[in-house]
């Protein structure tokens, strides 16, 4: 039967879309590969790799994580003894370096995946060990087609070194016919294969969410097969995080502002989605908020306080920090937690 008219529109239509589709694929692949070939500006020098007893060093002053640390420990090891292997013509036990972090929010897993890439890069393994982190808007497009060219690209930047994937649960299936979450694992799982020599993927999130995305597909259990576990930070560690923080910035504790910071810290609500390190990062950072008002609504002219009080956080800021926190006072917005600091003192 001859083809009519309006099928032989259809069928050029579509023959135009593929093309269009081909190409818009190779150019994105071209110009990827010309201006971040390794994830960063190819012209930009390259840094000076740093040797795995440095890392390890570093590893080690890291505050908490015993058992991830001990985890990374094992992991090396075994990688230099398969290494050895291979050069004394031993056989080698093939298995997969792709990763799993599990944990809450704020618990080290984008630092320990930044010393894991670095670590790789001293052992041979990559030859860039640079990190590449995304999360579910940098894979999924909005439209047909567009899915697996975001993520082609991203994958395309982090070749010779580690993708970080966080909140990788989010793209498991949403039982929607637009969701296309489940196209950029397809797309991801292929170019784990295609660049097995040049990629290590970790995909990071909350425990539960995660052994739900890692049973969404087939192909997700075969490839991570290694699960990393990030407890969460106890009340002393998140002490001592504060501690880092303040003296980074060139503050000091007052008499009792540690002690404050242990009743706000066993006072939080722990669990999932509970902040650990971001919490105590915000904490410190509103606590220099309130600090800065206490000076400020003082007696004395702001401008002849002693260098001494500039530096110094006392429990009161704390209390007011956590304080903000605990009512759910929006801290990103400065004229909020102003507003909320000033009514506390005024109330005090």
């Amino acid at each position: 039967m001859a083809e009519g008219p309006v099928e032989a529109v259809r069928r050029r239509i579509a023959e135009v879309a593929q093309e269009l589709k081909r190409e818009t694929v190779g150019e994105v692949e071209r110009l990827s590969e010309l201006f971040a070939p390794r994830g960063r500006d190819r012209f930009a020098p390259e840094p000076p790799p740093r040797t795995l007893e440095e890392l390890q060093v570093e590893l080690d002053g890291l505050i908490g994580l015993g058992t991830v640390k001990e985890q990374v420990r094992a992991l090396v090891a075994f990688l230099e003894v398969q290494a050895l292997r291979k050069q004394s013509g031993l056989r080698e036990v093939a298995m997969s370096q792709h990763l799993v972090f599990l944990g809450n929010p704020g618990t080290g897993k984008t630092t320990i995946a930044r010393l894991l890439a670095q670590m790789y890069r001293a052992m041979g393994l990559l030859r860039s060990g640079h990190l590449v982190e995304v999360d579910r808007a940098g894979l999924v497009g909005q439209y047909v087609g567009t899915t697996a060219i975001k993520t082609d690209r991203v994958v395309r930047r982090a070749l010779d070194g580690v993708l970080f994937v966080d909140e990788a649960y989010s793209l498991a299936s949403r039982d929607s016919r637009w969701d296309f979450g489940p196209e950029a694992v397809e797309t991801l799982l292929k170019r784990m294969e295609d660049y097995r020599e040049r990629l290590i993927v970790i995909v990071a999130g909350y425990p539960r969410l995660m052994h739900d995305f890692l049973e969404s597909n087939p192909g997700l259990r075969s490839r991570f097969s290694r699960e990393i576990d990030f407890p969460d930070y106890t009340t002393e560690e998140l002490v001592a995080i504060t501690r880092r923080f303040v003296s980074e910035h060139e503050y000091t504790l007052g008499e009792g502002a540690e002690q404050a910071l242990r009743e706000i810290f066993d006072g939080a609500r722990r669990g999932e989605g509970f902040g650990n390190a971001r919490f105590a990062r915000t904490l410190f950072e509103q606590a220099l908020n309130a600090h800065a008002l206490r000076l400020a609504d003082g007696e004395a002219a702001l401008e002849s306080t002693p260098t001494e009080e500039l530096m110094l956080l006392v429990p009161d800021d704390l209390r007011a920090a956590g304080d903000a926190l605990g009512e759910g006072v929006d801290v990103s917005n400065p004229q909020a937690a102003w507003a909320f600091f000033r009514r506390r003192r005024k109330a005090s």
